[in-house]
Order: C-alpha cells, then sequence, then structure tokens
C-alpha cells in the first residue's frame, strides 16, 4: 500500500440517517433529501474543498452518504469508518432506510482508495457496556485530528437536538467542540422547516 499525502484539509462529516416513514418527530424526510444535498454542497464549496482535502465520515442513508457524493464530485479522497464491520454496518444504517440508499453506498464504496474499516478492527475490540457509535465517532475525531487541529473542518447536518441513542450527530458536536474545533452547523429546523 502506497502513503497517502498529508491532506490540506480535512473534512469530518456527522448527519441524520434518513427518516424511517413512521417515524413520529421528522427529522430528516426522505422528501428533504435534495435539500439537504445542497446544503452539504455549498459547505464543502465554501470552504474550498478540492482534490488536496480528505474526507472522513461512516456513510450511513442520509447525510453521510450525501457528503460522501458531494465530495467526490470535488475529487476529494473519502474514507470511511464505521462502527461495525461493513456487512453488519449496512444491514443497521444504509438498507433499512427509504430510498436507493444501498446503491449509491455501492458507488460510493467503489470510488475508495482504502476499504471501509471498522473501529474494533483498529483499535480492538470494544467493552461490553461502551456504544460502538460513541466509540466511532471519537474514532472518527482522532483520526481527523491526527493531521493537525487547524486542518479540520466539521460539518454537520443536525436538528439540534439529542440523537435516539448514544453516539449521534449531537455526540460529534459535543466531541468536536471539547476538541476546540470549528462547527459549520447546517440546521435541518431551518432547512427543512419541520
Amino acid at each position: 500500500m502506497f502513503a497517502m499525502p498529508t491532506p490540506r484539509l480535512v473534512f469530518l462529516f456527522s448527519g441524520h440517517l434518513i427518516d424511517a416513514p413512521d417515524r413520529a418527530q421528522p427529522r430528516f424526510p426522505l422528501a428533504q433529501e435534495p435539500v439537504a444535498a445542497a446544503a452539504i454542497a455549498a459547505a464543502l464549496d465554501d470552504c474550498g474543498a478540492s482534490a488536496d482535502d480528505l474526507a472522513l465520515t461512516q456513510g450511513a442513508a442520509g447525510g453521510d452518504l450525501q457528503f460522501c457524493e458531494a465530495a467526490l464530485q470535488r475529487g476529494l479522497r473519502v474514507q470511511l469508518l464505521q462502527p461495525f464491520r461493513e456487512a453488519e454496518f449496512l444491514l443497521r444504517s444504509v438498507h433499512p432506510c427509504p430510498g436507493n440508499w444501498g446503491a449509491r453506498y455501492a458507488a460510493v464504496a467503489a470510488r475508495l482508495a482504502e476499504p471501509p474499516r471498522a473501529v474494533q478492527d483498529v483499535r480492538g475490540p470494544l467493552a461490553p457496556e461502551a456504544s460502538p457509535y460513541e466509540a466511532c465517532n471519537l474514532w472518527l475525531l482522532d483520526e481527523a485530528l491526527s493531521y493537525g487541529a487547524a486542518r479540520l473542518r466539521f460539518i454537520c447536518l443536525w436538528n439540534g437536538g439529542g440523537g435516539d441513542g448514544p453516539g449521534g450527530t449531537a455526540h460529534m458536536v459535543e466531541a468536536v467542540r471539547r476538541a476546540g474545533g470549528q462547527v459549520s452547523w447546517l440546521d435541518t429546523r431551518e432547512l427543512f422547516r419541520i
């Protein structure tokens, strides 16, 4: 394997999954997907994202995959770091979601320089009480910061609330802020008017 050049900027992304059709409190309705895609693309453009940069995220259906697609369109190298091995990740965070996310994930994965990696394969087994999602968020942040805090650009597609469980976007926002990073917040309440 050849060594990758040090990126000029490292874009880290966290965002909501696309809503299940029966979600009681809408957060990211499928109908709002074009609005989110445009906001993510604009956030990358505002930072001057280019082929000299690295993009890090999990790759879940919704904001993550939209971020990957926008990053690849701009020539960024995309790396997926996931809370589970890929097959389990797909079963939990891609295939159950409404829309053509499975095909979109496959298209993104086909363009990666390196295959997706799972937190337990890199950092070792998690303690039984540990949240794989929180562990993955911290791993993503550590990976981004390993290139230097000044290179980090964090973008989140978020409604400002807590998650459905541990390790969601709220956790990542808090971790980035604790590390002194700046947060580019795409507020879904304003974007989607929900």
